[in-house]
């Protein structure tokens, strides 16, 4: 009898410490997998105290993209709690309005066409646009953006909007658009007005737009809804080699200084931004990029504070991400030449060379693009591609 009580001892000791081996285990094995974190420090002067840190990113988690946009109500409370703040109560009201609604990032999406991205796409053209400027988006589809099939490679067009900001109208404004929505099939919109300081918003909703519904695109095209782009012209350059996946290029600026003029449209005060020079950043009227790199940029811009320029905000996102953007030659988004009464920033032999000139209104659009696909005789080309 004693033997045997000895005996259920020791098997129970040895159950015991299988028990304990085995759970050690799947508790060591749990994070055993690979980590989806990259986290980044960006470098921000120190602000005042209390005052916000718009360029800093302290942890930027990749979770699995969802099937589908998640997003489905818009509701989002002022943050009261800069209202106390000394420095806040000295911005200009456009800033304050800014600052007290910079958290609210996340809206749902009225327009959806996630079937543009179905199949391979080698190059996806996205064109920024408000409600009222129909008549934009009527001239590029007559010509640059225009889907078709270019030397074997499928290019696609989108049109990204916001609601509209006119009080009055917005009603009219909305049944328009979902009326040429339904003629074209390519408006892609969100539930926020669209103003200029909401520019940044749109750039972090298409983002991630690109990132749920397009796995199977090569390139984007990102530009202004009034520019002339030589489509032939990007391909060929996209051609020219392996250019990785951090692909960005466009008229880029270097050390530009942030506004301090008041009554400048891209004025920004020392409270938002107090650093002496802004990261590189390409001028908005139009990009490249690789859309491995748009993926990438997906997670950062859904963790670095909102700024009010997009332009900017896009170059501090590629700063945390530690790619500098390429300044090409071919990118025109201040015009071809300094003085834009020159006649040289209408002469279509110029633009036959370019990937992008802004800026056009819709006649001189047309125009352009019907002489350049003329028979049009150049004396040269311009290399620059």
């Amino acid at each position: 009898m004693a033997n045997r009580q000895r005996i259920y001892k020791r098997i129970s000791v040895v159950f015991f410490l299988a028990v304990v081996v085995l759970t050690v285990f799947q508790r060591g094995s749990i994070n055993m997998g690979p980590s989806y974190e990259l986290e980044r420090e960006t470098r921000v002067d120190s602000p005042k105290r209390g005052e916000p840190r718009p360029t800093e990113v302290s942890r930027i988690t990749e979770d699995a993209s969802p099937a589908t946009w998640n997003v489905s109500n818009s509701s989002c409370a002022a943050n009261l709690n800069l209202t106390s703040q000394e420095w806040f109560m000295s911005l200009e009201q456009n800033f304050k309005q800014f600052l007290l609604y910079r958290h609210c990032r996340h809206f749902p999406i009225l327009i959806n066409h996630p079937e543009k991205c179905k199949g391979e796409v080698f190059l996806l053209m996205v064109i920024k646009s408000v409600a009222t400027q129909h008549d934009r988006r009527e001239a590029i589809r007559k010509t640059w953006g225009k889907e078709l099939v270019l030397d074997g490679k499928r290019i696609k067009t989108v049109f990204l909007l916001g609601k509209s900001s006119h009080k009055k109208e917005k009603l009219n404004h909305q049944k328009l658009v979902e009326f040429e929505d339904q003629i074209y099939g390519d408006i892609l919109q969100w539930d926020f007005e669209d103003s200029f300081f909401n520019l940044t918003l749109k750039e972090t909703h298409f983002l991630k737009w690109f990132r749920i519904y397009c796995p199977s695109v090569r390139y984007i095209f990102k530009g202004d809804d009034d520019v002339f782009v030589g489509i032939r012209n990007i391909l060929e350059f996209l051609e020219l080699g392996d250019h990785g996946k951090s692909l960005f290029v466009g008229d880029v600026i270097v050390k530009a200084k942030p506004i301090r003029k008041k009554e400048n449209k891209y004025y920004i005060p020392e409270a938002l931004y107090n650093k002496t020079h802004y990261p590189p950043y390409a001028g908005g009227g139009g990009f490249i990029m690789d859309a491995a790199l748009a993926r990438r940029l997906s997670w950062v811009a859904n963790n670095l504070e909102l700024y009010p320029i997009d332009d900017v905000f896009l170059g501090m996102c590629l700063e945390v991400l530690e790619v500098t953007p390429i300044k090409h030659m071919a990118f025109k988004t201040f015009g071809l030449v300094k003085n834009k009464e020159s006649k040289l920033n209408r002469e279509p032999c110029f633009f036959k060379s370019m990937i992008i000139v802004h800026k056009l209104l819709p006649p001189e659009l047309l125009d352009i693009w019907s002489l350049v696909n003329s028979d049009l005789v150049c004396s040269q080309k311009v290399e620059i591609l």
